[in-house]
């Protein structure tokens, strides 16, 4: 494609991460559409939007399927073709590139793409439990591992083979939640010192507390169109010039390696071909930090830097704001929240405001290009998505 804009958006919305007590998911979903509404006066919701796609990892947290007819009701974008998408939580990462497909295809000139999950109001047991849904069941979830066992055995494998510490994995907790605190939107907006990170009790080891994403409540959400259409709806559309989706085995007992994820890899090869962009073109990047382990490994897996190089990396504080390569400065799974269906979109949520200038106090200074990487389960799908400002 040659760098050339496959679609455009033309705006976006986020709800309040947190814990969102008396609220269902279809509501948060809601709340993020609204202020994607909001943002582009020029759209005409029901006149100008064709196709819906929603990512909502599982029906359980609410004893609610059919998401896609739901949030649809509840957006007021009845009659269109409301499409609910399952990637565990790479979910919204997989609607954005349906919603892709659908505007490529000429069906849709104008589709909304989201996300959304209601969590907290489940005990964490309960949580864990239905997380688990995203392994495989005979020969993971049967035997009792959980995502948390999964990631640490990944820790230990990277620490084993490249001498990553605990310390470089906190490091990475840190950085996020001081991101976090410039978001008003985060669940957590609080600083932790690397201390505090290190001696947080023990969850399956080497990871403790702050090495582990949050439960969270919350949806998100963006609008696409053709890029030839895009100065219709806004003068500062943001383009998306790269997409790559790749699976893997779903058990991560069958990798050939603990230390990478090949989906990861291959979903990034075909979005930098794509775009004609190398990783070091990238100015701003969320990245799939649902433990701290996995940011290491994304770093990696997206050439930022080379194998086993991760750690160093989050040492060197390079990919905090204000350095070379701001990652996670919405303050990524970890400190932002992980509403595991929203996830994907809220990445792309991000890049969109660092890529229109309108991040505030977290902005990237002259970001021009940006990245998304969305991880489900413990790598057995992956989406990676480029982006680069009208400016460019």
């Amino acid at each position: 494609m040659n760098g050339k804009p496959l679609v455009s958006i033309v705006s976006a919305g986020l709800s309040k991460f947190g814990k969102r007590e008396g609220l269902y998911a279809r509501e948060l979903f809601a709340e993020a559409v609204k202020e994607a509404f909001d943002r582009c006066p020029r759209l005409e919701p029901k006149r100008d939007v064709k196709a819906m796609f929603v990512g909502h990892m599982g029906e359980s947290y609410e004893h609610q399927g059919h998401m896609g007819a739901a949030a649809a009701d509840w957006t007021g974008l009845l009659n269109i073709p409301a499409t609910r998408t399952e990637a565990a939580c790479a979910s919204s990462g997989a609607a954005l590139r349906s919603g892709i497909y659908a505007v490529l295809s000429g069906l849709a000139d104008v589709v909304l793409v989201g996300g959304v999950e209601k969590m907290t109001h489940r005990s964490t047991a309960e949580v864990t439990e239905y997380l688990a849904m995203a392994s495989d069941y005979p020969f993971e979830q049967w035997h009792g591992i959980t995502f948390p066992g999964l990631y640490a055995l990944m820790a230990t494998a990277h620490m084993h083979k490249y001498g990553t510490t605990e310390t470089q994995m906190a490091q990475v907790a840190v950085k996020n939640h001081h991101h976090g605190t410039l978001n008003p939107k985060a669940h957590l907006q609080k600083e932790i010192t690397l201390e505090k990170a290190l001696t947080s009790r023990p969850v399956a080891s080497p990871l403790k507390m702050f090495d582990c994403s949050l439960i969270t409540d919350g949806a998100s959400c963006v609008i696409l169109t053709k890029p030839e259409l895009a100065g219709k709806f806004t003068d500062q559309p943001v383009h998306i010039v790269g997409t790559g989706q790749a699976s893997d085995t779903i058990g991560l007992y069958e990798r050939e390696t603990l230390t990478s994820l090949q989906a990861a890899k291959l979903a990034a090869r075909t979005a930098y071909d794509m775009a004609a962009v190398k990783p070091e073109n990238v100015d701003v990047a969320e990245v799939h930090d649902c433990f701290t382990i996995a940011e290491l490994i994304a770093y990696e897996d997206l050439g930022l830097c080379k194998a086993g190089e991760g750690g160093k990396l989050a040492e060197s504080g390079e990919t905090r704001l204000g350095e070379r390569l701001p990652v996670n400065t919405s303050g990524g799974l970890k400190a932002k929240g992980h509403p595991v269906g929203a996830t994907g979109t809220a990445q792309a949520y991000e890049i969109y405001l660092q890529l229109t200038g309108q991040a505030e106090q977290r902005q990237v200074k002259n970001a021009q290009t940006g990245l998304t990487h969305n991880v489900g389960g413990s790598g057995a799908t992956a989406t990676v998505h480029i982006y680069r400002s009208n400016q460019q």
